[in-house]
Protein backbone atom coordinates (compact mmCIF):
# COMPACT_ATOMS: atom_id res chain seq x y z
CA UNK A 1 0.00 0.00 0.00
CA UNK A 2 1.02 3.65 -0.25
CA UNK A 3 1.72 5.65 2.89
CA UNK A 4 3.45 8.82 4.06
CA UNK A 5 6.64 7.82 5.88
CA UNK A 6 8.97 9.93 8.01
CA UNK A 7 12.45 8.69 8.99
CA UNK A 8 13.85 11.89 10.50
CA UNK A 9 12.76 15.23 11.90
CA UNK A 10 12.77 18.27 9.67
CA UNK A 11 10.81 20.34 7.11
CA UNK A 12 7.88 18.99 5.08
CA UNK A 13 10.28 17.32 2.66
CA UNK A 14 10.94 14.59 5.26
CA UNK A 15 7.39 13.31 4.59
CA UNK A 16 7.72 10.84 1.71
CA UNK A 17 5.17 8.78 -0.20
CA UNK A 18 6.35 5.15 -0.24
CA UNK A 19 5.15 1.62 -0.77
CA UNK A 20 4.93 -0.18 2.57
CA UNK A 21 3.45 -3.44 3.75
CA UNK A 22 -0.26 -3.39 4.43
CA UNK A 23 -1.02 -3.79 8.16
CA UNK A 24 -2.79 -6.89 9.47
CA UNK A 25 -5.33 -6.50 12.30
CA UNK A 26 -4.49 -8.33 15.49
CA UNK A 27 -6.98 -9.45 18.14
CA UNK A 28 -9.15 -6.49 19.11
CA UNK A 29 -8.38 -4.45 15.98
CA UNK A 30 -10.09 -3.67 12.69
CA UNK A 31 -8.48 -2.96 9.33
CA UNK A 32 -9.93 0.09 7.61
CA UNK A 33 -9.54 1.28 4.04
CA UNK A 34 -8.85 4.98 4.59
CA UNK A 35 -10.91 7.30 2.41
CA UNK A 36 -9.88 10.57 4.06
CA UNK A 37 -7.60 11.80 6.86
CA UNK A 38 -7.22 15.17 8.57
CA UNK A 39 -4.15 17.30 9.16
CA UNK A 40 -3.66 18.64 12.69
CA UNK A 41 -1.12 20.95 14.32
CA UNK A 42 0.32 17.89 16.03
CA UNK A 43 1.38 16.60 12.58
CA UNK A 44 3.80 19.44 11.93
CA UNK A 45 5.01 19.40 15.53
CA UNK A 46 5.73 15.70 15.09
CA UNK A 47 7.31 16.31 11.67
CA UNK A 48 9.81 18.78 13.14
CA UNK A 49 10.21 17.15 16.55
CA UNK A 50 9.22 20.51 18.00
CA UNK A 51 9.27 21.40 20.83
CA UNK A 52 12.36 19.40 21.75
CA UNK A 53 10.80 18.30 25.02
CA UNK A 54 8.14 16.45 23.03
CA UNK A 55 10.82 14.15 21.59
CA UNK A 56 10.68 12.28 24.88
CA UNK A 57 7.35 11.03 23.50
CA UNK A 58 7.90 11.29 19.73
CA UNK A 59 11.34 9.61 19.81
CA UNK A 60 14.68 11.13 20.79
CA UNK A 61 16.75 10.68 17.64
CA UNK A 62 14.05 9.87 15.11
CA UNK A 63 10.26 9.40 15.13
CA UNK A 64 9.01 6.23 16.80
CA UNK A 65 5.92 6.23 14.58
CA UNK A 66 7.06 6.39 10.96
CA UNK A 67 3.66 6.61 9.22
CA UNK A 68 2.01 9.89 10.14
CA UNK A 69 -1.62 11.00 10.54
CA UNK A 70 -4.23 10.53 13.28
CA UNK A 71 -7.82 11.39 12.25
CA UNK A 72 -9.54 9.43 9.52
CA UNK A 73 -12.72 8.10 7.98
CA UNK A 74 -13.10 5.00 5.86
CA UNK A 75 -14.61 1.57 5.39
CA UNK A 76 -13.88 -1.57 7.43
CA UNK A 77 -12.34 -4.34 5.33
CA UNK A 78 -11.39 -6.91 8.00
CA UNK A 79 -11.82 -7.50 11.73
CA UNK A 80 -9.54 -9.25 14.17
CA UNK A 81 -10.49 -11.77 16.81
CA UNK A 82 -12.69 -10.62 19.70
CA UNK A 83 -14.11 -7.64 17.77
CA UNK A 84 -17.86 -7.20 18.19
CA UNK A 85 -20.22 -4.72 16.59
CA UNK A 86 -18.13 -4.02 13.48
CA UNK A 87 -18.07 -5.87 10.18
CA UNK A 88 -16.51 -5.48 6.73
CA UNK A 89 -18.29 -2.78 4.78
CA UNK A 90 -19.10 -0.57 7.80
CA UNK A 91 -18.28 3.10 7.32
CA UNK A 92 -16.47 4.51 10.35
CA UNK A 93 -14.52 7.52 11.59
CA UNK A 94 -12.14 7.97 14.48
CA UNK A 95 -8.50 8.05 15.45
CA UNK A 96 -5.48 5.76 15.01
CA UNK A 97 -1.75 6.05 14.38
CA UNK A 98 -0.67 6.08 10.74
CA UNK A 99 -3.72 7.39 8.89
CA UNK A 100 -1.81 9.06 6.05
CA UNK A 101 -2.02 5.73 4.27
CA UNK A 102 -4.36 3.58 2.20
CA UNK A 103 -5.05 1.23 5.14
CA UNK A 104 -4.84 1.53 8.91
CA UNK A 105 -5.46 -0.76 11.89
CA UNK A 106 -7.58 0.80 14.64
CA UNK A 107 -9.07 -0.08 18.01
CA UNK A 108 -12.89 -0.29 17.93
CA UNK A 109 -13.12 1.84 21.08
CA UNK A 110 -11.72 4.80 19.15
CA UNK A 111 -14.16 4.45 16.25
CA UNK A 112 -17.84 5.21 15.64
CA UNK A 113 -20.17 4.88 12.65
CA UNK A 114 -19.61 7.67 10.14
CA UNK A 115 -22.35 10.32 10.52
CA UNK A 116 -24.98 9.96 7.83
CA UNK A 117 -24.94 12.83 5.39
CA UNK A 118 -21.27 13.70 5.86
CA UNK A 119 -18.66 13.02 3.22
CA UNK A 120 -15.59 11.01 4.22
CA UNK A 121 -13.60 14.26 4.14
CA UNK A 122 -16.00 15.98 6.54
CA UNK A 123 -16.10 12.98 8.86
CA UNK A 124 -12.30 12.77 8.95
CA UNK A 125 -12.19 16.38 10.15
CA UNK A 126 -14.23 15.59 13.26
CA UNK A 127 -12.40 13.28 15.71
CA UNK A 128 -9.49 15.15 17.32
CA UNK A 129 -10.69 18.72 16.82
CA UNK A 130 -14.32 17.96 17.60
CA UNK A 131 -13.50 15.95 20.70
CA UNK A 132 -11.15 18.68 21.94
CA UNK A 133 -13.86 21.32 21.55
CA UNK A 134 -16.49 19.11 23.19
CA UNK A 135 -14.31 18.25 26.19
CA UNK A 136 -13.15 21.82 26.72
CA UNK A 137 -16.60 23.36 26.57
CA UNK A 138 -18.95 20.73 27.95
CA UNK A 139 -16.79 18.76 30.37
CA UNK A 140 -14.28 21.27 31.73
CA UNK A 141 -15.87 24.63 30.95
CA UNK A 142 -19.49 23.73 31.79
CA UNK A 143 -20.77 25.90 28.93
CA UNK A 144 -24.55 26.20 28.88
CA UNK A 145 -27.54 28.54 28.88
CA UNK A 146 -26.90 31.90 30.51
CA UNK A 147 -23.13 31.55 30.35
CA UNK A 148 -20.79 33.66 28.23
CA UNK A 149 -17.99 31.88 26.34
CA UNK A 150 -14.99 33.39 24.57
CA UNK A 151 -13.15 31.22 22.04
CA UNK A 152 -9.62 32.45 21.30
CA UNK A 153 -8.62 31.02 17.93
CA UNK A 154 -12.19 30.63 16.70
CA UNK A 155 -11.46 30.13 13.00
CA UNK A 156 -9.02 27.24 13.38
CA UNK A 157 -9.63 23.52 13.32
CA UNK A 158 -10.80 23.25 16.92
CA UNK A 159 -12.19 26.78 17.01
CA UNK A 160 -14.78 26.28 14.26
CA UNK A 161 -16.13 23.31 16.17
CA UNK A 162 -15.96 25.18 19.48
CA UNK A 163 -18.12 28.06 18.25
CA UNK A 164 -20.80 25.66 17.03
CA UNK A 165 -20.72 23.42 20.11
CA UNK A 166 -20.87 26.38 22.52
CA UNK A 167 -23.96 27.66 20.69
CA UNK A 168 -25.48 24.18 20.69
CA UNK A 169 -25.00 24.09 24.48
CA UNK A 170 -26.89 27.37 24.77
CA UNK A 171 -24.04 29.78 25.55
CA UNK A 172 -23.47 33.31 24.28
CA UNK A 173 -20.30 33.16 22.17
CA UNK A 174 -17.55 35.69 21.51
CA UNK A 175 -15.15 34.57 18.78
CA UNK A 176 -11.59 35.91 18.50
CA UNK A 177 -10.04 35.60 15.04
CA UNK A 178 -8.63 37.66 12.16
CA UNK A 179 -10.79 40.07 10.17
CA UNK A 180 -10.69 37.82 7.09
CA UNK A 181 -12.37 35.03 9.07
CA UNK A 182 -15.04 37.14 10.78
CA UNK A 183 -17.83 36.19 8.41
CA UNK A 184 -16.96 32.50 8.72
CA UNK A 185 -17.30 32.45 12.51
CA UNK A 186 -20.47 34.55 12.36
CA UNK A 187 -21.94 31.98 9.98
CA UNK A 188 -21.15 29.31 12.57
CA UNK A 189 -23.17 31.14 15.23
CA UNK A 190 -20.82 33.57 16.99
CA UNK A 191 -22.74 36.38 18.69
CA UNK A 192 -19.76 38.74 18.72
CA UNK A 193 -16.48 38.73 16.81
CA UNK A 194 -13.21 40.30 17.98
CA UNK A 195 -10.47 41.07 15.45
CA UNK A 196 -7.33 40.26 17.40
CA UNK A 197 -5.25 42.64 15.25
CA UNK A 198 -7.35 45.62 16.35
CA UNK A 199 -8.58 44.73 19.82
CA UNK A 200 -7.15 42.97 22.85
CA UNK A 201 -9.94 40.91 24.40
CA UNK A 202 -8.09 40.83 27.72
CA UNK A 203 -8.26 44.64 27.99
CA UNK A 204 -11.68 45.54 26.56
CA UNK A 205 -13.42 45.45 29.94
CA UNK A 206 -15.66 42.49 29.08
CA UNK A 207 -15.76 39.47 31.35
CA UNK A 208 -16.66 35.90 30.40
CA UNK A 209 -17.74 32.83 32.34
CA UNK A 210 -15.44 30.70 30.19
CA UNK A 211 -12.38 31.54 28.12
CA UNK A 212 -11.47 28.63 25.86
CA UNK A 213 -7.94 29.33 24.64
CA UNK A 214 -6.62 27.59 21.53
CA UNK A 215 -3.73 29.93 20.77
CA UNK A 216 -1.61 30.56 23.86
CA UNK A 217 -0.73 34.13 22.85
CA UNK A 218 -1.45 35.80 26.20
CA UNK A 219 -0.09 35.42 29.71
CA UNK A 220 -2.12 33.68 32.39
CA UNK A 221 -2.49 37.05 34.12
CA UNK A 222 -3.97 38.56 30.96
CA UNK A 223 -6.38 35.67 30.51
CA UNK A 224 -7.63 36.11 34.06
CA UNK A 225 -8.57 39.73 33.28
CA UNK A 226 -11.09 38.40 30.76
CA UNK A 227 -12.83 36.17 33.31
CA UNK A 228 -15.71 36.82 35.67
CA UNK A 229 -14.87 36.30 39.37
CA UNK A 230 -16.09 32.71 39.12
CA UNK A 231 -15.05 32.18 35.50
CA UNK A 232 -12.98 29.32 34.13
CA UNK A 233 -9.96 29.36 31.81
CA UNK A 234 -9.50 26.23 29.71
CA UNK A 235 -6.12 25.93 27.97
CA UNK A 236 -5.62 23.73 24.93
CA UNK A 237 -2.63 23.91 22.59
CA UNK A 238 -0.77 27.18 22.25
CA UNK A 239 1.45 29.22 19.98
CA UNK A 240 4.92 28.01 19.00
CA UNK A 241 6.44 31.22 20.33
CA UNK A 242 5.27 30.45 23.85
CA UNK A 243 8.28 29.00 25.67
CA UNK A 244 10.64 28.76 22.66
CA UNK A 245 11.89 25.67 20.84
CA UNK A 246 12.54 23.71 24.04
CA UNK A 247 9.00 23.93 25.41
CA UNK A 248 7.02 25.45 22.50
CA UNK A 249 3.28 25.48 23.22
CA UNK A 250 3.91 23.23 26.22
CA UNK A 251 5.33 26.16 28.22
CA UNK A 252 2.01 27.82 28.87
CA UNK A 253 0.30 24.46 29.43
CA UNK A 254 2.89 23.36 31.98
CA UNK A 255 2.51 26.61 33.92
CA UNK A 256 -1.24 26.30 33.69
CA UNK A 257 -1.12 22.74 34.96
CA UNK A 258 0.99 23.80 37.93
CA UNK A 259 -1.27 26.75 38.77
CA UNK A 260 -4.40 24.64 38.38
CA UNK A 261 -3.37 22.81 41.55
CA UNK A 262 -4.03 26.10 43.33
CA UNK A 263 -6.77 27.58 41.17
CA UNK A 264 -8.81 24.36 41.00
CA UNK A 265 -11.73 24.48 38.59
CA UNK A 266 -10.96 28.06 37.57
CA UNK A 267 -7.96 26.97 35.48
CA UNK A 268 -8.14 23.73 33.53
CA UNK A 269 -5.60 22.25 31.13
CA UNK A 270 -7.29 20.14 28.49
CA UNK A 271 -6.18 16.72 27.38
CA UNK A 272 -8.66 14.90 25.16
CA UNK A 273 -8.54 11.69 23.17
CA UNK A 274 -11.37 10.53 20.95
CA UNK A 275 -13.38 7.62 22.29
CA UNK A 276 -16.61 6.12 21.07
CA UNK A 277 -18.80 8.09 23.50
CA UNK A 278 -17.32 11.44 22.43
CA UNK A 279 -17.56 10.53 18.74
CA UNK A 280 -21.19 9.50 19.19
CA UNK A 281 -21.94 12.81 20.95
CA UNK A 282 -20.47 14.66 17.96
CA UNK A 283 -22.55 12.49 15.64
CA UNK A 284 -25.72 13.47 17.54
CA UNK A 285 -24.90 17.16 17.10
CA UNK A 286 -24.30 16.60 13.39
CA UNK A 287 -27.59 14.73 13.06
CA UNK A 288 -29.44 17.54 14.85
CA UNK A 289 -28.04 20.10 12.43
CA UNK A 290 -26.06 21.82 15.19
CA UNK A 291 -22.56 20.90 13.98
CA UNK A 292 -21.04 20.94 10.49
CA UNK A 293 -17.34 20.32 9.80
CA UNK A 294 -15.77 23.13 7.80
CA UNK A 295 -13.08 22.01 5.34
CA UNK A 296 -10.65 24.66 4.09
CA UNK A 297 -8.74 22.54 1.56
CA UNK A 298 -8.33 18.93 0.47
CA UNK A 299 -5.08 17.44 -0.81
CA UNK A 300 -4.35 14.01 -2.34
CA UNK A 301 -2.20 11.56 -0.37
CA UNK A 302 0.84 12.31 -2.54
CA UNK A 303 0.70 15.97 -1.42
CA UNK A 304 0.63 15.51 2.36
CA UNK A 305 3.88 17.49 2.68
CA UNK A 306 2.19 20.49 1.02
CA UNK A 307 -0.87 20.08 3.25
CA UNK A 308 1.21 20.04 6.44
CA UNK A 309 3.22 23.05 5.21
CA UNK A 310 -0.03 24.93 4.61
CA UNK A 311 -1.30 24.19 8.13
CA UNK A 312 2.03 25.18 9.65
CA UNK A 313 2.67 28.51 7.92
CA UNK A 314 -0.50 29.76 6.23
CA UNK A 315 -2.93 30.01 9.19
CA UNK A 316 -5.40 27.57 7.64
CA UNK A 317 -9.07 28.20 8.28
CA UNK A 318 -10.97 25.31 9.84
CA UNK A 319 -9.75 21.87 8.74
CA UNK A 320 -7.37 20.64 6.05
CA UNK A 321 -7.97 17.08 4.91
CA UNK A 322 -6.28 14.42 2.83
CA UNK A 323 -8.29 12.48 0.27
CA UNK A 324 -6.96 8.94 -0.03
Amino acid sequence: MQAIVQDRYGPPEVLELREVERPVPTAGQVLVRVRAAAVNARDWHHMRGDPYLARLVFGLGRPKVRVQGTDFAGRVVAVGRDVRGLAPGDEVFGEADGTFAEYVCAAPGRLAPKPAGLSFEQAAALPLAGTTALAGLRDLGRAGPGRTVLVNGASGGVGTFAVQIAKALGAEVTAVCSARNAELVRSLGADRVVDYAREDFTRDGRRHDLVFDLVGNRSLTAYRRALTPSGTLVLSGGGVSEGGSLFGPMGLLLRGQALSLVAGRRLRVLTAAPDRAALEALTELVGAGRLTPVVDRAYPLAEVADAVRYVEVEHARAKVVITV
